[in-house]
């Protein structure tokens, strides 16, 4: 008798092992979006949806208010051809990225879609939604993922980047990953405007909770303008480190920065330091950078510091210490002074047309 419930309850976890492999993907993209447009690093996450299997669909989940949040809407209609279908969430709850309610729209979506994967960056935005999201789904979020190696095995960085871990996961639908943007480039893809784009439907947020803002409120947005690209999707960053002694004497960084069109980044340390703001820092609790080029100067190359960046397509480094580790990742090296390098650097640089 006990063989034979062994054997039922053996055949039982088979076949719903074989079901759950078996059930077709279908993937749900959290969407950032400002100025009536899809930000870059949203789009690295439909690129990452695009690894999960073949026929894919993907669903591109916005929510705001206004009319930006429509406009954006219809731009991420034909941003990308492997989007079918945009989910519009209009409503002044998500007029800021809260994550309480954030977290109750996707429960709500997901009740309603069955998606068998939730996708969102690793960016401030990703992390503050997702592992909260997965909670009151009650599974077990995969984080940092930079490569997919099918459906259910991904590929994240342990101990600082200096390894990395496959994951292989085996809990209920949906799975749910937050990508890094730099690992899944979004390439020029060119859309046919005569297939009319994925389709745009509203949520419909009837049966959404009341009480769903919670206990976390929006207060004020700050922001420098300053004209630079985006630290986050630059293809040039400039990075000054402790070295630099003072906020002041980062205004280098700064000038260099307008000079050759680049993004400013900071190490930790000088934003410890105060010398500039805690947006602008690179590292594992700062942002992590994959540029074409990344020029650090004054920047030690604490083990951090490297793990948000070492992906960079070329890396010069500046330091008077021949023996700092920025030097093993670097292509290029410089032993030097930086209170001489950079002003000689703006002196011979020519002006940004």
């Amino acid at each position: 008798m006990a063989s034979r419930l062994l054997l039922q309850n053996l055949s039982k976890r088979h076949l719903l092992r074989s079901t759950f492999a078996s059930r077709s993907a279908s993937t749900l993209v959290l969407a950032e979006h400002e100025g009536g447009s899809i930000k870059a690093q949203s789009l690295s996450a439909v690129v990452a949806a695009n690894s999960l299997s073949q026929d894919n669909p993907v669903s591109l989940l916005l929510a705001g208010s206004g009319s930006s949040l429509h406009q954006a809407a219809e731009k991420a209609a034909t941003c990308h051809p492997s989007i079918s279908q945009v989910l519009v969430a209009d409503s002044e709850k998500f007029a800021y990225p809260l994550a309480e309610p954030w977290a109750k729209l996707i429960q709500l979506v997901q009740l309603k879609g069955d998606y068998s994967h939730v996708i969102a960056t690793s960016d401030s935005f990703g992390k503050n939604i997702l592992p909260r999201a997965a909670a009151l789904l009650d599974v077990s979020p995969v984080t940092d993922v930079v490569d997919i190696n099918g459906p259910h095995q991904f590929i994240r960085p342990i101990y600082a980047g200096n390894a990395l871990c496959t994951v292989r996961y085996t809990g209920a639908n949906p799975c749910m990953l937050t990508v890094r943007s730099t690992s899944f480039p979004v390439r020029p893809i060119s859309v046919d405007s005569k297939s009319g784009g994925a389709s745009i439907s509203e949520v419909d947020l009837s049966t959404l909770d009341e009480d769903s803002v919670g206990k976390s409120r929006f207060m004020k947005l700050s922001s420098q303008d300053t004209g630079r690209p985006d630290l986050g999707s630059a293809k040039i960053v400039v990075t000054g480190g402790r070295a630099l002694k003072s906020a002041e004497n980062f205004k280098m960084i700064e000038k260099l920065a307008e000079k050759l069109g680049a993004a400013v980044g900071a190490t930790r340390a000088a934003v410890d330091a105060g010398f500039v703001p805690n947006d602008l820092q690179v590292g594992q609790t700062g942002k992590i950078v994959a540029p074409e080029l990344y020029m650090a100067f004054g920047v030690s190359g604490a083990i951090q510091h490297l793990a948000g960046m070492k992906d960079s397509k070329i890396i010069v480094a500046v330091n008077k210490d021949s023996d700092a580790p920025i030097f093993q990742v670097a292509d290029y090296g410089l032993v030097g002074d930086l209170f001489e390098v950079i002003p000689e650097l703006l002196e011979k640089l020519p002006e940004k047309k």
